[in-house]
């Protein structure tokens, strides 16, 4: 059993980095592996609706994006991380999430389906409700459940010596490794037992514009 964590932020090992530590030391003291990947610093570009993923499953764009893309197929969870910019995710999270999970959609590669996911979003004060509203929105487009703890997903600090004196943050972030840890329990055991999973029926797109 492995997750896979995202870092979204611009500092390899910032508030964010130290948010996602703590969830990963929860999911490591249940028996489930963990790696962090960071996103990088360099500008990423936001999707341009080229297609091009479409049969391939990788985007256009050579760059992280792909490399996330390449691995992502070796875990069963993932947990995506952002600073708050402006009461939302970084401008690259966005772009990157935008793109992985689009090339995934339009590539049939079903890296993610009905894998838990989970948002952690750290901040020095506010925007932190908002920016997790944005994350879960992938998803619930991808059929990812979404796994939730004992408040919202959040740390709060200006540095990651703040994080770390965020006790409710830091015990947040813990009892979010505790119940992803305990959801992939359960799904490998129902698949153990001859559960199956769910059908996918081909996707209908229905449009009343006229």
């Amino acid at each position: 059993m492995k997750v896979l964590l995202i870092n979204g932020s611009p500092h390899r090992e910032g508030c964010t980095y130290t948010a996602l530590c703590e969830v990963s030391r929860a999911l490591n003291n249940n028996g489930v592996d963990t790696d962090i990947f960071w996103i990088g610093n360099k500008a990423l570009s936001g999707c341009i609706a080229c297609k091009k993923c479409q049969g391939t499953g990788k985007c256009v764009f050579q760059d992280s994006v792909n490399e996330f893309l390449e691995i992502a197929g070796d875990y069963d969870g993932f947990v995506f991380g952002t600073p708050v910019h402006w009461a939302g995710a970084t401008g690259a999270m966005t772009s990157f999430m935008d793109r992985v999970f689009y090339a995934d959609l339009n590539g049939g590669s079903s890296h993610f389906r009905l894998k838990p996911a989970a948002a952690v979003i750290s901040a020095r004060r506010a925007g932190t409700t908002a920016t997790w509203d944005q994350m879960n929105k992938y998803f619930g487009l991808m059929q990812m459940p979404i796994v939730t703890s004992q408040y919202w997903n959040m740390a709060h600090g200006a540095c990651p010596e703040d994080v770390r004196q965020d006790l409710e943050g830091l015990q947040t972030m813990r009892t979010l490794g505790n119940n992803m840890a305990f959801f992939i329990n359960c799904k490998n055991l129902g698949l153990k037992m001859g559960l199956k999973l769910p059908e996918e029926e081909s996707r209908i797109r229905t449009n009343f514009i006229r």
